[in-house]
């Protein structure tokens, strides 16, 4: 069973940046599609982003577009979301899954290959 360990949360302020980071042990990445979601407090649970095998193909929710970039590093076997622009509706813990695409550009997770998350806090 696939089962993501994410890393790298903290708390910023407004405007500031993280880098988020996740693995799973015992797997190669690159053959799956992989993404981050994320749920805040009192919220359901809302897809970050998706990026598929090769990278040919990424997609990211509208609030966070030209914001946060994520990546493949296949050197580590690693899945990273680089997140600059950081503002409260940010807050949230993040978590990497698989994830796939359903019409039209709508992601969806597997959401039992997640780990325990990272916790991300946006505040002065």
């Amino acid at each position: 069973q696939m089962r993501f360990v994410e890393s790298g949360g903290g708390l910023v302020q407004p405007g500031g940046s993280l880098r988020l980071s996740c693995t799973a042990s015992g797997y190669l990445l690159a053959d799956y599609d992989i993404g981050w979601f994320r749920q805040a407090p009192g919220k359901e649970r809302e897809g970050v982003s998706c990026v598929s095998t090769r990278g040919g193909r990424t997609t990211y929710i509208e609030s966070v577009k030209g914001r946060f970039t994520i990546a493949r590093d296949a050197a580590k076997n690693s899945l990273s979301l680089q997140m600059r622009g950081l503002n409260p509706n940010d807050t949230a813990m993040y978590y990497c899954a698989r994830c796939w695409w359903v019409p039209v550009e709508q992601m969806r997770f597997e959401y039992d290959t997640s780990g325990s998350g990272t916790q991300v806090t946006v505040s002065t």
